[in-house]
């Protein structure tokens, strides 16, 4: 479907800065920053499988669009949330089950790159997909 396929970061703007408003330490945002992340989607209906790969884990998720699901990031934070469809975008709106702080995401194909947006507590980055 429209998002399927392996999806490999090339480029982010601000993350360091959005891994530190998310609490992660020095050491861990600059491994974060430089890491060869790869997603791959696959989409059967409203039905997705995700499988995000780095350095430091590899994390299956499958979910329902509009189902709450719970989910643990790659620093072990951990969330609960639903991804929705608006026209071609995938919207998440996640919340943390630590301090209760909402996480939004979202994912588009954009001049053939995946696009992924990120925002807490008002910080905001990108995270520049291309595709294999």
């Amino acid at each position: 479907m429209y998002f399927d396929g392996t999806w490999t970061v090339d480029c982010n703007e601000n993350y360091e800065k959005f891994l530190e408003t998310m609490g992660l330490d020095a050491i861990k945002r600059k491994l974060a920053a430089h890491d060869p992340m790869k997603i791959t989607i696959k989409q059967n209906g409203n039905k997705f499988n995700l499988t995000e790969s780095s350095t430091f884990c590899t994390i299956v998720i499958n979910f329902t669009l509009g189902v709450q699901f719970d989910y643990s990031l790659a620093d072990g934070t951990e969330v609960e949330g639903t991804w929705n469809l608006e026209k071609d975008k995938m919207v998440g709106v996640f919340t943390r089950k630590d301090n209760g702080k909402v996480l939004n995401t979202t994912r588009e194909i954009v001049g053939g790159e995946l696009i992924q947006s990120l925002c807490y507590e008002g910080t905001k980055a990108k995270m520049i997909f291309k595709k294999e």
